[in-house]
């Protein structure tokens, strides 16, 4: 049906269910991507909850779903996992779980559990540490730190003392001590290698150095009073030295999302780290995570990922189709490990270009971020036949949606409709089938009318898809979801879809 397919992710678009008044999507007037839903074969697609493996009414992820996009089949992600694994019990007899506790016991040294404390879904489970404290003290662990890290992204902006007051009333039920650290995300979570950040957090983990407070909430309320949301607040420490990460401690980070929990895990094991200059390096540290944060890591994991065969890019591969990927860093990990499946290495026919983020605070400071120079490199490769699948990302809608500032948000949009014009005039003139879609939900919601505060974090929405330049006579089902857009693609260039591949084709 078509020689060449270009795929094409805005990040954070989705389709507003509500008001338009706070939707910087439509704010943004994006005159190409209406034209485009108007002229074009154009329909909705779910990315969220059970669609893309979630837990029912989730909101999806950047990772879930390019996970999704490019696995073409429903992907069960690592938060269903584990919730199954409290639910039937297994969670309690996890051997990396009690192999931590045991080393802890063995040493007469601490257990360290630390992590996004939150109920946004997105990296971690505020139930997943509940469920930890609770086997920690059942398995006769008293010296029990908790190490906060806030959210303010993926939850509302200062909704902190909430999760934070859940966690310790569990600890004070099991007769553990109170939370010890909290730290905003900005200064732990980096995937960027902004180390000055990390040393923040790692300082006050290692060494108790940042602010102090009587108590994790109280903490809280004084960055409140200083202007800073949760994911800002700075380094703040409540225990005393014996709650400060020692050597022969047990460590479990309860993140299962890999992308920023891979530094602070370099900076506490690294032994040739070279981040930021550490005081000390650690020595017989017992570092078991939840998830699998990158293939060379040797620490133990909790929940090992299944491997994920004939993904799209294996197909592509098999049948000796050329690949350009391109995005800027803040989404380079989800054009490359996570739309293949979780696997870094690029396939032999695979082009991968990318292009820096800007370093600022954050996004609302500069809106059009790197869409500029993604662009550029797209419409050179859609003007290169050698190229049959071309797969770029545009973070702006999302990383400016994050920041809850509107007019930024909507300037980001803005951008991008611009690129994605460029782009498609491009496809046109270059006989390439365009595809146009989302990964979530996120910039076109950006005000909570019943809190009356800016809205940070994904939504459930659906997520546009487009066929532009169609093949003449396509016409596309009723409804549909991430996984069905690969088998849609190899459909396109008249690739049969391997029986791994459970999506189906969107086109009737």
């Amino acid at each position: 049906m078509a020689k060449r397919v270009l795929l094409c992710i805005m990040d954070g678009w989705g389709i507003s269910k509500g008001s338009e008044k706070y939707d910087a999507t439509k704010l943004a007037h994006p005159v190409h991507v209406m034209e485009l839903e108007k002229d074009d074969p154009f329909m909705h697609l779910r990315a969220d909850g059970e669609f893309v493996g979630l837990p029912a009414g989730q909101m999806g992820n950047s990772e879930v779903g390019h996970l999704n996009l490019g696995a073409g089949r429903i992907v069960y992600q690592d938060l269903s996992k584990i919730n199954n694994a409290i639910k039937d019990g297994s969670f309690f007899k996890n051997e990396r779980f009690l192999a931590a506790m045991e080393h802890a016991k063995k040493n007469n040294s601490a257990l360290h559990i630390y992590g996004l404390v939150s109920t946004g879904g997105v990296h971690s489970s505020l139930n997943h540490l509940l469920a930890l404290i609770k086997m920690a003290a059942e398995n006769g662990l008293e010296k029990v730190y908790v190490h906060a890290f806030l959210d303010g992204r993926d939850t509302p902006p200062q909704s902190a003392c909430e999760f934070l007051q859940v966690v310790e009333d569990e600890l004070k039920k099991y007769n553990l001590p109170p939370v010890a650290t909290i730290i905003g995300r900005y200064y732990i979570m980096d995937r960027d290698n902004r180390w000055d950040r990390v040393e923040k957090g790692y300082n006050a983990l290692l060494f108790g150095e940042g602010e102090h407070a009587s108590s994790a909430i109280e903490g809280v309320k004084q960055s409140y009073a200083k202007g800073e949301n949760d994911e800002f607040v700075l380094p703040t420490v409540i225990g005393g030295e014996e709650s400060r990460i020692h050597d022969n401690d047990s460590i479990i980070f309860i993140n299962y999302r890999p992308d920023r929990a891979r530094e602070i895990t370099k900076a506490i094991n690294f032994t040739d780290f070279d981040g930021f200059n550490r005081k000390k390096v650690l020595k017989n540290i017992l570092y078991t995570t939840m998830t699998s944060y990158e293939a060379t890591f040797t620490y133990p994991v909790a929940f090992p990922k299944e491997k994920l065969v004939n993904i799209l890019g294996d197909v592509l591969e098999a049948n000796g189709i050329h690949q350009f990927r391109t995005a800027e860093t803040e989404k380079y990990a989800h054009i490359t490990f996570f739309f293949n499946g979780g696997i870094d290495q690029p396939q032999p026919h695979e082009t991968r270009v990318l292009v820096p983020s800007p370093k600022v605070a954050t996004y609302d400071m500069q809106p059009e971020m790197s869409a500029a120079e993604v662009c550029e490199n797209v419409l050179g490769a859609v003007k290169n036949p050698e190229y049959q699948f071309v797969l770029v990302n545009f973070a702006n809608p999302d990383m400016v949606g994050h920041t809850g500032v509107i007019d930024a948000a909507t300037k980001a949009c803005h951008v991008v409709d611009e690129c994605v014009g460029k782009i498609a005039d491009a496809c046109k003139e270059n006989d390439v089938v365009m595809l146009l879609t989302a990964d979530h939900g996120n910039a076109e919601v950006m005000y909570d009318e019943a809190t009356h505060a800016p809205e940070t974090a994904h939504t459930t929405n659906e997520v546009p898809f487009v066929v532009v330049n169609a093949p003449q006579g396509i016409e596309l089902r009723d409804s549909g979801a991430l996984c069905d857009v690969a088998p849609t693609i190899l459909k396109l260039l008249g690739i049969k879809q391997p029986a791994e591949m459970t999506g189906k084709s969107l086109i009737k």
